[in-house]
């Protein structure tokens, strides 16, 4: 037992989260959540449904309150162990809010000001361009460094708000010894950036306008099948990897995902077949790798008693360990003890 806990006190920590803002697709599974569920055995990992992220958009509080929970679901549906990771709902834990607040005293506003997301999100949406809007890169840092947590896996988009947690940081500790962690960035190998499949330069996407653009991971089979049925491919009916072949490229993409197969083996597979055989076995390979996680999902929802178990014994965990950093956060800053 005692070696148990040293290999577990030595492993590094990661955080991650993902906002329950309805649907997940594909591109969420086979690009974060499918890496969640490896991480699991080599490192100490914290995740979470970051709701507290999802209201600098107006939300619907029933619906919010539905997406939260279908989230937390869909994540151990996916393979995330309550019992190995740290599996919590932000707003069950302060300290989040306590030490965005604290944080936002050492985060300059031009620092803000430059973040591209802001930028793009009060454009989106002018009638509410609220001040969270602004500042939800200082929670960001908040959850990522409670944890002291030396990896946060970050796709293209977030590394400007990893880089600011970085900043916010070192600025930190440079006034007060070290208080944080510096985190990097955690590059997953077999990490699949899952294009729209019917605009494939376009990252698949919840918000598309057009539903054949992307695969929601609780779609069921004979729509999975239909939708990469639909696939935008090209005019040479050549199933191969290379420059210009953005459509192809996606579906071989996605279809060595989910296999295991390398392109020259998928490129052998399918050698004088036609486009039609292709994307009909990437649907099929999709829907059988989704089957079990939708089984499991139905599974979960239907017990209600075991998820609210789960939540609670995470926030319970997320909070003992995000505390201790708290504390000591708010000893440093010369606030007085309760």
């Amino acid at each position: 037992m005692e070696n148990t806990q040293v290999q577990k006190e030595h492993k590094k920590i990661i955080f991650s989260g993902i906002q329950p803002t309805g649907i997940m697709t594909l591109g969420n599974y086979l690009g974060a959540v499918k890496n969640w569920v490896a991480l699991q055995d080599e490192y100490n990992c914290c995740y979470s449904i970051v709701n507290q992220h999802a209201i600098t958009v107006r939300q619907d509080a029933k619906a919010l309150r539905e997406n939260t929970l279908a989230a937390y679901a869909l994540i151990l549906a996916c393979g995330v162990d309550p019992e190995k990771s740290i599996a919590f709902i932000q707003s069950h834990v302060k300290t989040h809010a306590e030490l965005s607040w604290v944080l936002s005293c050492y985060t300059q506003f031009g620092e803000l000001s430059r973040m591209t997301q802001f930028k793009d999100k009060s454009q989106k949406h002018p009638e509410n361009v609220n001040a969270g809007l602004f500042t939800y890169p200082v929670l960001m840092a908040a959850d990522i460094l409670l944890y002291q947590a030396d990896l946060v896996p970050v796709g293209i988009d977030q590394k400007q708000h990893l880089e600011l947690a970085r900043n916010i940081a070192q600025r930190f500790n440079g006034i007060y010894g070290n208080v944080f962690t510096i985190p990097d960035g955690y590059i997953p190998k077999t990490a699949a950036k899952v294009m729209s499949l019917q605009d494939p330069t376009k990252k698949m996407s919840k918000s598309d306008d057009n539903p054949k653009s992307f695969v929601a991971i609780l779609d069921k089979p004979e729509t999975i099948i239909k939708k990469f049925k639909s696939a935008v491919t090209d005019s040479e009916a050549l199933v191969a990897y290379r420059d210009g072949k953005d459509g192809i490229n996606n579906l071989m993409s996605i279809y060595s995902v989910v296999t295991g197969k390398s392109y020259e083996e998928i490129e052998n597979e399918f050698t004088g077949k036609g486009y039609g055989d292709f994307k009909m076995a990437v649907g099929e390979a999709v829907a059988e790798t989704l089957r079990p996680v939708r089984e499991r999902f139905d599974a979960y929802m239907k017990d209600k008693a075991y998820l609210e178990q789960c939540y609670k014994a995470g926030a319970e965990r997320a909070l003992a360990l995000s505390q201790r950093t708290l504390d000591k956060v708010y000893k440093k800053i010369g606030f007085l003890p309760r």
